[in-house]
């Protein structure tokens, strides 16, 4: 789950954005007392997310201006496949309320469903290997935990959350360090005591694979090997060379058209960086009653 206080400071920025002084529209139209009720209406078929967040919005709306009459109601959960044409919630509040938190509402409700749609589409795409898909930092700047929550409703895996939490050893830190194995070998040095940070090296050929595997032999510890921008028939024989020693991920160059040929080559995870970056939004309306 996502939590209200990390996602606060973007629905408040985003509000902010919007509003700004008032709604000048609205409140020329409508009193302070004008009550309306208003429905979440999806209009094509997808996967729903971010319900709570677009909760959140509407209470954020009507506490700053001290709307009591707020009352919220889901008719869907995060991660349900709908048809175009559901009512995914029901809200009332003031007229000037809900017309205030409409467009930062949906916003949310249909970026996050988007990610979660196309992440199902991959997920349907795997149906019957074992290979998951994951995502990967190609985030929007200061979304990034919405966006892989997002992920995880329409059903993959998250891959690291940042720099912070997880080792990917990539072409420009092994370039930098002089070789793949000397970029391991620091990284074990380095977190000798944290054995709970996991460890994946990126590989490029098929000697890289092997070096990698050296590695292990030498008591070294590379929880995940990935093959960069390896073809379906490369990746085969990759996975032949590790023979199970380690979680293996293959990344770069992979499609919704493709994946399957990758997954059937014996990869466990495939990474994907479109699920996140270029998700189109679910189309998804709020409309008065």
């Amino acid at each position: 789950m996502i939590s209200f206080h990390h996602v606060q400071p973007l629905i408040l920025t985003a509000l902010n954005e919007d509003i700004d002084s008032g709604d000048v529209t609205a409140e020329a139209i409508f009193s302070a007392e004008t009550l309306a009720q208003a429905v979440f209406l999806v209009k094509q078929d997808g996967v729903v997310c971010g319900l709570e967040v677009a909760r959140w919005v509407c209470e954020e709306v009507a506490r700053a201006s001290n709307d009591q009459a707020l009352v919220w109601e889901s008719l869907a959960n995060d991660g349900d496949e709908v048809q175009s044409g559901t009512v995914i919630a029901k809200v009332q509040a003031t007229a000037l309320t809900l017309l205030k938190a409409e467009r930062t509402a949906l916003n949310f409700l249909q970026r996050l469903s988007g990610v979660a749609t196309l992440t199902r589409t991959y997920v349907r795409a795997l149906e019957g290997t074992r290979t998951r898909v994951a995502d990967t930092r190609k985030t929007i700047p200061g979304w990034r935990m919405l966006d892989k929550y997002a992920v995880k409703s329409g059903g993959g895996m998250n891959h690291r959350i940042g720099l912070f939490d997880m080792v990917l050893i990539k072409d420009n830190h092994r370039d930098a360090a002089g070789s793949l194995t000397a970029a391991i070998r620091r990284c074990n040095e380095a977190l000798r005591h944290s054995p709970e940070t996991p460890i994946e090296a990126e590989t490029r050929t098929f000697d890289d694979v092997r070096e990698v595997l050296a590695c292990l032999d030498a008591g070294l510890r590379v929880e995940r090997v990935m093959f960069d921008n390896f073809t379906p028939d490369e990746v085969r024989t990759a996975v032949g060379i590790v023979q199970g020693r380690t979680t293996t991920e293959a990344s770069g160059g992979i499609t919704l058209e493709n994946i399957r040929q990758y997954a059937e080559a014996g990869v466990d995870v495939i990474s994907v960086g479109a699920l996140t970056h270029s998700a189109s939004a679910l189309d998804i309306s709020m409309k008065f009653r």
